[in-house]
Protein backbone atom coordinates (compact mmCIF):
# COMPACT_ATOMS: atom_id res chain seq x y z
CA UNK A 1 0.00 0.00 0.00
CA UNK A 2 1.52 3.37 -0.59
CA UNK A 3 0.82 5.26 2.38
CA UNK A 4 2.65 8.86 1.33
CA UNK A 5 0.85 11.67 -0.29
CA UNK A 6 1.53 12.06 -4.23
CA UNK A 7 2.76 15.82 -3.85
CA UNK A 8 5.68 14.36 -1.32
CA UNK A 9 6.40 10.79 -3.61
CA UNK A 10 9.50 12.65 -5.62
CA UNK A 11 11.35 13.22 -2.47
CA UNK A 12 13.18 10.16 -1.29
CA UNK A 13 16.26 10.16 1.70
CA UNK A 14 18.07 13.57 0.67
CA UNK A 15 21.07 12.92 -0.87
CA UNK A 16 22.76 14.39 1.91
CA UNK A 17 21.72 11.74 3.77
CA UNK A 18 22.64 8.72 1.29
CA UNK A 19 26.24 10.61 0.82
CA UNK A 20 26.86 10.68 4.57
CA UNK A 21 25.47 7.30 5.33
CA UNK A 22 27.38 6.40 2.46
CA UNK A 23 31.38 8.23 4.13
CA UNK A 24 30.55 6.26 7.18
CA UNK A 25 30.19 3.02 5.83
CA UNK A 26 33.43 3.47 3.61
CA UNK A 27 35.53 5.51 6.11
CA UNK A 28 35.79 8.08 3.34
CA UNK A 29 36.15 11.75 4.14
CA UNK A 30 33.04 13.59 4.13
CA UNK A 31 33.57 16.29 1.73
CA UNK A 32 29.47 16.60 0.66
CA UNK A 33 27.21 18.16 3.82
CA UNK A 34 28.27 21.63 4.47
CA UNK A 35 28.53 21.38 8.27
CA UNK A 36 32.00 22.47 9.48
CA UNK A 37 34.61 20.10 11.74
CA UNK A 38 35.20 23.10 14.44
CA UNK A 39 32.83 24.55 16.76
CA UNK A 40 31.95 28.76 16.90
CA UNK A 41 33.06 31.30 19.14
CA UNK A 42 33.61 29.60 22.86
CA UNK A 43 32.05 32.67 24.56
CA UNK A 44 28.88 32.02 22.72
CA UNK A 45 29.09 28.17 23.35
CA UNK A 46 29.44 29.60 27.10
CA UNK A 47 26.10 31.85 26.82
CA UNK A 48 24.07 28.89 25.29
CA UNK A 49 25.66 26.75 29.00
CA UNK A 50 25.22 29.37 31.42
CA UNK A 51 21.42 29.97 30.34
CA UNK A 52 20.66 25.81 30.74
CA UNK A 53 22.18 26.49 34.15
CA UNK A 54 20.01 29.54 34.24
CA UNK A 55 16.69 27.62 33.64
CA UNK A 56 15.91 28.94 30.20
CA UNK A 57 14.41 25.46 29.26
CA UNK A 58 10.89 25.93 28.85
CA UNK A 59 8.77 27.43 25.81
CA UNK A 60 10.02 30.38 25.26
CA UNK A 61 7.49 32.87 23.63
CA UNK A 62 6.57 31.59 19.93
CA UNK A 63 7.62 35.25 17.95
CA UNK A 64 11.35 33.93 19.91
CA UNK A 65 13.19 35.55 22.77
CA UNK A 66 13.16 39.70 22.85
CA UNK A 67 16.99 39.37 23.39
CA UNK A 68 17.27 38.21 20.03
CA UNK A 69 14.46 39.92 17.95
CA UNK A 70 16.25 42.64 19.04
CA UNK A 71 19.57 42.09 18.32
CA UNK A 72 18.41 40.58 14.73
CA UNK A 73 16.88 44.07 13.82
CA UNK A 74 20.42 45.83 15.44
CA UNK A 75 22.19 43.41 12.68
CA UNK A 76 19.93 44.34 9.93
CA UNK A 77 20.22 48.62 10.85
CA UNK A 78 23.68 48.23 11.19
CA UNK A 79 24.78 46.60 8.58
CA UNK A 80 22.70 46.92 5.78
CA UNK A 81 20.36 50.62 6.83
CA UNK A 82 17.15 48.18 6.95
CA UNK A 83 14.69 48.67 9.81
CA UNK A 84 12.56 46.41 11.34
CA UNK A 85 10.37 46.38 14.47
CA UNK A 86 11.89 43.88 16.79
CA UNK A 87 8.03 43.21 18.06
CA UNK A 88 6.41 43.10 14.81
CA UNK A 89 8.86 42.81 12.05
CA UNK A 90 10.97 39.56 13.03
CA UNK A 91 10.19 35.89 13.96
CA UNK A 92 12.81 33.62 15.02
CA UNK A 93 12.68 29.89 13.48
CA UNK A 94 13.84 26.34 14.18
CA UNK A 95 16.58 27.12 11.18
CA UNK A 96 15.87 28.38 7.69
CA UNK A 97 14.66 24.93 6.42
CA UNK A 98 11.93 25.78 8.59
CA UNK A 99 11.38 30.03 7.84
CA UNK A 100 11.25 29.12 4.07
CA UNK A 101 8.97 26.19 4.37
CA UNK A 102 6.64 28.20 6.42
CA UNK A 103 6.72 31.04 3.97
CA UNK A 104 5.84 29.25 0.91
CA UNK A 105 3.09 27.15 2.58
CA UNK A 106 2.01 30.79 4.42
CA UNK A 107 1.31 32.82 1.51
CA UNK A 108 1.77 30.44 -1.43
CA UNK A 109 -2.03 28.80 -2.41
CA UNK A 110 -2.75 25.27 -4.03
CA UNK A 111 -1.79 25.57 -7.84
CA UNK A 112 0.40 28.85 -7.22
CA UNK A 113 3.48 29.45 -9.23
CA UNK A 114 6.94 29.95 -7.39
CA UNK A 115 9.97 30.47 -9.17
CA UNK A 116 13.14 28.59 -8.40
CA UNK A 117 16.70 29.20 -9.44
CA UNK A 118 18.29 25.61 -10.16
CA UNK A 119 20.44 23.80 -9.11
CA UNK A 120 18.37 24.77 -6.07
CA UNK A 121 19.11 23.54 -2.21
CA UNK A 122 16.59 20.49 -1.95
CA UNK A 123 14.84 21.60 0.75
CA UNK A 124 12.96 24.10 -1.51
CA UNK A 125 10.96 21.79 -4.40
CA UNK A 126 9.89 19.69 -0.99
CA UNK A 127 8.53 23.19 0.34
CA UNK A 128 6.83 24.32 -2.59
CA UNK A 129 5.53 20.69 -3.09
CA UNK A 130 3.70 20.50 0.61
CA UNK A 131 1.90 24.17 -0.47
CA UNK A 132 0.63 22.34 -3.03
CA UNK A 133 1.98 25.10 -5.34
CA UNK A 134 4.01 24.36 -8.75
CA UNK A 135 7.93 25.42 -8.98
CA UNK A 136 9.13 26.66 -11.99
CA UNK A 137 12.73 26.64 -12.41
CA UNK A 138 15.58 29.23 -13.95
CA UNK A 139 18.55 27.78 -14.76
CA UNK A 140 21.48 28.79 -13.97
CA UNK A 141 24.61 28.69 -16.11
CA UNK A 142 28.41 28.90 -16.19
CA UNK A 143 29.01 32.41 -18.03
CA UNK A 144 32.93 33.52 -17.84
CA UNK A 145 33.40 31.25 -14.73
CA UNK A 146 30.46 31.68 -12.19
CA UNK A 147 26.89 30.86 -12.63
CA UNK A 148 24.34 33.56 -13.60
CA UNK A 149 21.37 33.12 -14.89
CA UNK A 150 19.32 34.90 -17.84
CA UNK A 151 17.16 38.38 -17.14
CA UNK A 152 15.06 36.93 -20.35
CA UNK A 153 14.66 33.34 -19.41
CA UNK A 154 13.72 34.73 -15.71
CA UNK A 155 11.17 36.73 -16.98
CA UNK A 156 9.96 34.48 -19.13
CA UNK A 157 9.19 32.11 -16.12
CA UNK A 158 6.50 34.63 -14.85
CA UNK A 159 2.97 33.69 -15.21
CA UNK A 160 -0.61 35.33 -14.22
CA UNK A 161 0.04 32.14 -11.27
CA UNK A 162 2.91 33.37 -10.61
CA UNK A 163 3.15 34.02 -6.81
CA UNK A 164 6.82 34.45 -4.94
CA UNK A 165 10.51 34.12 -6.43
CA UNK A 166 12.50 32.10 -4.08
CA UNK A 167 16.01 33.65 -4.41
CA UNK A 168 19.31 32.04 -2.48
CA UNK A 169 22.13 34.38 -2.73
CA UNK A 170 25.01 33.37 -1.52
CA UNK A 171 23.80 30.71 -3.73
CA UNK A 172 24.29 26.91 -2.06
CA UNK A 173 25.17 24.97 -4.45
CA UNK A 174 26.77 26.84 -7.24
CA UNK A 175 28.72 29.90 -4.31
CA UNK A 176 27.70 32.28 -7.05
CA UNK A 177 26.67 35.30 -4.89
CA UNK A 178 24.29 37.41 -7.21
CA UNK A 179 25.67 40.89 -8.71
CA UNK A 180 23.64 44.34 -8.36
CA UNK A 181 22.70 43.98 -11.88
CA UNK A 182 20.92 40.47 -11.19
CA UNK A 183 19.29 41.43 -8.12
CA UNK A 184 17.83 44.96 -10.07
CA UNK A 185 16.22 42.46 -12.54
CA UNK A 186 14.81 40.35 -9.78
CA UNK A 187 13.80 43.46 -8.23
CA UNK A 188 11.93 44.80 -11.63
CA UNK A 189 10.23 41.83 -11.86
CA UNK A 190 8.63 41.33 -8.37
CA UNK A 191 7.39 45.30 -8.70
CA UNK A 192 6.06 44.66 -12.19
CA UNK A 193 4.32 41.57 -11.45
CA UNK A 194 3.47 41.95 -7.59
CA UNK A 195 5.34 39.28 -6.63
CA UNK A 196 6.85 38.25 -3.05
CA UNK A 197 10.43 37.63 -2.57
CA UNK A 198 11.73 34.77 -0.02
CA UNK A 199 15.77 34.97 0.30
CA UNK A 200 17.82 32.56 1.65
CA UNK A 201 20.54 34.53 3.24
CA UNK A 202 22.11 32.08 5.08
CA UNK A 203 25.64 32.76 3.99
CA UNK A 204 25.30 36.56 4.40
CA UNK A 205 28.54 36.79 5.93
CA UNK A 206 30.60 34.34 3.83
CA UNK A 207 31.68 35.92 1.05
CA UNK A 208 35.46 36.10 -0.83
CA UNK A 209 37.60 38.15 -3.04
CA UNK A 210 36.00 41.70 -1.57
CA UNK A 211 32.33 40.51 -3.45
CA UNK A 212 29.79 42.07 -1.32
CA UNK A 213 26.12 40.14 -0.38
CA UNK A 214 23.07 42.48 -1.13
CA UNK A 215 20.07 41.50 0.93
CA UNK A 216 17.37 42.17 -1.54
CA UNK A 217 15.33 44.47 0.63
CA UNK A 218 17.82 47.13 0.68
CA UNK A 219 16.78 47.51 -3.17
CA UNK A 220 14.27 50.22 -4.00
CA UNK A 221 10.45 48.98 -3.53
CA UNK A 222 11.52 45.57 -1.83
CA UNK A 223 11.77 45.75 1.55
CA UNK A 224 7.77 45.81 1.88
CA UNK A 225 7.56 42.79 -0.63
CA UNK A 226 10.65 40.51 0.65
CA UNK A 227 10.55 37.90 3.23
CA UNK A 228 14.26 37.71 4.28
CA UNK A 229 15.33 34.50 5.92
CA UNK A 230 18.93 34.11 7.70
CA UNK A 231 20.17 31.67 10.40
CA UNK A 232 23.39 31.55 13.31
CA UNK A 233 24.29 28.16 11.48
CA UNK A 234 26.38 29.28 9.10
CA UNK A 235 27.51 32.29 10.46
CA UNK A 236 28.50 31.20 13.96
CA UNK A 237 29.59 27.00 12.94
CA UNK A 238 26.89 25.86 15.02
CA UNK A 239 24.51 24.14 11.94
CA UNK A 240 23.32 21.33 14.90
CA UNK A 241 21.48 24.51 16.63
CA UNK A 242 18.95 24.91 13.90
CA UNK A 243 18.28 28.73 15.11
CA UNK A 244 17.14 30.88 12.05
CA UNK A 245 14.50 34.35 11.67
CA UNK A 246 12.75 35.95 9.08
CA UNK A 247 12.70 39.75 8.61
CA UNK A 248 9.81 40.88 7.15
CA UNK A 249 6.75 43.93 7.53
CA UNK A 250 4.20 42.83 9.78
CA UNK A 251 1.49 41.39 7.65
CA UNK A 252 3.94 38.67 6.30
CA UNK A 253 5.41 37.62 9.56
CA UNK A 254 1.54 37.51 11.04
CA UNK A 255 1.06 34.49 8.11
CA UNK A 256 4.20 32.99 8.47
CA UNK A 257 4.02 32.73 12.51
CA UNK A 258 0.48 31.63 11.99
CA UNK A 259 1.96 28.60 10.08
CA UNK A 260 4.92 28.40 11.80
CA UNK A 261 2.95 27.98 15.88
CA UNK A 262 1.71 24.43 13.99
CA UNK A 263 5.12 23.15 12.92
CA UNK A 264 7.13 23.84 15.85
CA UNK A 265 5.52 26.15 17.70
CA UNK A 266 8.84 27.93 19.07
CA UNK A 267 12.68 27.79 19.09
CA UNK A 268 15.09 26.47 21.71
CA UNK A 269 15.32 29.28 24.15
CA UNK A 270 19.36 28.40 25.10
CA UNK A 271 20.28 28.79 21.27
CA UNK A 272 18.22 32.13 21.16
CA UNK A 273 20.00 33.79 23.91
CA UNK A 274 23.86 32.72 22.72
CA UNK A 275 22.85 33.53 19.11
CA UNK A 276 21.60 36.97 20.14
CA UNK A 277 24.98 37.78 22.28
CA UNK A 278 26.94 36.31 19.41
CA UNK A 279 25.00 39.09 17.10
CA UNK A 280 26.20 41.51 19.47
CA UNK A 281 29.80 40.80 20.20
CA UNK A 282 31.53 38.07 17.62
CA UNK A 283 30.94 39.45 13.85
CA UNK A 284 35.19 39.65 14.59
CA UNK A 285 35.17 36.06 14.89
CA UNK A 286 32.68 36.02 11.84
CA UNK A 287 35.09 37.73 9.86
CA UNK A 288 38.26 35.86 10.76
CA UNK A 289 35.95 32.75 9.64
CA UNK A 290 35.25 34.42 6.31
CA UNK A 291 39.03 34.55 5.88
CA UNK A 292 39.96 31.38 6.81
CA UNK A 293 37.20 29.71 4.85
CA UNK A 294 38.81 31.81 1.71
CA UNK A 295 41.96 30.14 2.41
CA UNK A 296 40.64 26.55 2.57
CA UNK A 297 38.47 27.27 -0.64
CA UNK A 298 41.70 27.98 -2.39
CA UNK A 299 43.36 25.34 -0.73
CA UNK A 300 41.16 23.03 -2.02
CA UNK A 301 40.47 24.80 -5.49
CA UNK A 302 44.48 24.29 -6.28
CA UNK A 303 43.73 20.37 -5.03
CA UNK A 304 40.92 19.65 -7.08
CA UNK A 305 42.93 21.48 -10.39
CA UNK A 306 45.80 19.18 -9.49
CA UNK A 307 43.66 15.73 -9.61
CA UNK A 308 42.17 16.78 -12.78
CA UNK A 309 39.44 18.50 -12.25
CA UNK A 310 37.56 21.66 -14.10
CA UNK A 311 37.25 23.90 -10.92
CA UNK A 312 33.93 26.75 -10.73
CA UNK A 313 35.50 29.40 -8.38
CA UNK A 314 32.60 30.39 -6.06
CA UNK A 315 32.36 33.51 -4.88
CA UNK A 316 30.73 32.36 -0.82
CA UNK A 317 29.17 30.19 0.89
CA UNK A 318 31.28 26.72 2.03
CA UNK A 319 30.92 25.30 -1.57
CA UNK A 320 33.42 24.61 -4.83
CA UNK A 321 31.89 23.27 -8.04
CA UNK A 322 34.00 20.83 -10.33
CA UNK A 323 33.46 19.89 -13.82
CA UNK A 324 34.22 15.83 -13.61
CA UNK A 325 34.29 15.57 -18.18
CA UNK A 326 37.90 16.33 -17.93
CA UNK A 327 38.78 13.64 -15.65
CA UNK A 328 36.87 11.43 -18.32
CA UNK A 329 33.64 10.79 -16.32
CA UNK A 330 30.09 12.01 -17.83
CA UNK A 331 27.63 11.14 -14.69
CA UNK A 332 28.02 13.05 -11.09
CA UNK A 333 26.22 10.70 -9.49
CA UNK A 334 27.84 7.98 -10.88
CA UNK A 335 31.26 9.26 -9.98
CA UNK A 336 30.05 10.43 -6.62
CA UNK A 337 28.68 7.25 -5.56
CA UNK A 338 31.64 4.99 -6.75
CA UNK A 339 34.45 8.15 -5.64
CA UNK A 340 34.74 6.50 -2.08
CA UNK A 341 36.05 3.48 -3.50
CA UNK A 342 37.94 5.18 -6.09
CA UNK A 343 39.91 7.88 -3.90
CA UNK A 344 37.94 7.75 -0.15
CA UNK A 345 36.31 10.52 -0.57
CA UNK A 346 32.79 11.98 -0.76
CA UNK A 347 31.15 14.52 -2.79
CA UNK A 348 27.61 15.41 -3.63
CA UNK A 349 26.46 15.40 -7.19
CA UNK A 350 24.88 18.47 -8.54
CA UNK A 351 22.41 17.41 -10.75
CA UNK A 352 20.03 16.41 -7.78
CA UNK A 353 19.13 19.68 -7.88
CA UNK A 354 17.25 19.99 -11.00
CA UNK A 355 14.16 19.52 -12.45
CA UNK A 356 16.01 18.16 -15.32
CA UNK A 357 19.05 16.32 -14.20
CA UNK A 358 21.21 16.42 -17.51
CA UNK A 359 21.86 20.02 -17.33
CA UNK A 360 23.48 19.87 -14.55
CA UNK A 361 25.17 16.13 -14.50
CA UNK A 362 28.78 17.28 -15.49
CA UNK A 363 29.55 18.97 -12.04
CA UNK A 364 30.11 17.39 -8.43
CA UNK A 365 30.04 19.74 -5.61
CA UNK A 366 32.95 19.22 -2.87
CA UNK A 367 32.96 21.17 1.00
CA UNK A 368 35.57 23.30 2.07
CA UNK A 369 34.58 24.08 5.45
CA UNK A 370 37.18 21.55 6.94
CA UNK A 371 39.94 21.67 8.64
CA UNK A 372 43.17 21.57 6.73
CA UNK A 373 44.52 18.78 7.54
CA UNK A 374 40.93 17.35 6.01
CA UNK A 375 41.13 19.03 3.14
CA UNK A 376 44.99 18.12 2.29
CA UNK A 377 44.20 14.35 3.17
CA UNK A 378 41.17 14.37 0.28
CA UNK A 379 43.65 15.94 -1.75
CA UNK A 380 46.08 13.17 -1.89
CA UNK A 381 43.43 11.25 -2.17
CA UNK A 382 41.96 12.74 -5.44
CA UNK A 383 45.48 12.71 -6.69
CA UNK A 384 44.68 8.87 -7.53
CA UNK A 385 42.04 9.64 -10.25
CA UNK A 386 44.67 11.80 -12.26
Amino acid sequence: MTVLVGRMREFGTTVFAEMTALAVRTGSINLGQGFPDEDGPAAMLDRAVEAIRDGFNQYPPGPGVSELRQAVADHQKIRYGLDYDPDSEILVTVGATEAITAAVLALCEPGSEVIVFEPYYDSYPAAIAMAGAVRRAVPLRVDAGRFAFDPAELAAAVTPKTRAILVNSPHNPTGTVFTPAEMEAIAGLCQEHDLIAITDEVYEHLTFDGVAHIPLATLPGMRERTVTVSSAGKTFSVTGWKTGWICAPAGLIRAVQTVKQFLTFTAAAPWQLAVAYALRHELEWVATLKDALQGKRDRLMAGLAAAGFEVLRPSGTYFVQTDIRPLGFTDGLDLARRLPELAGVVAIPTQVFYDEPGTGRQYVRFAFCKKDAVIDEAIARLGRLA
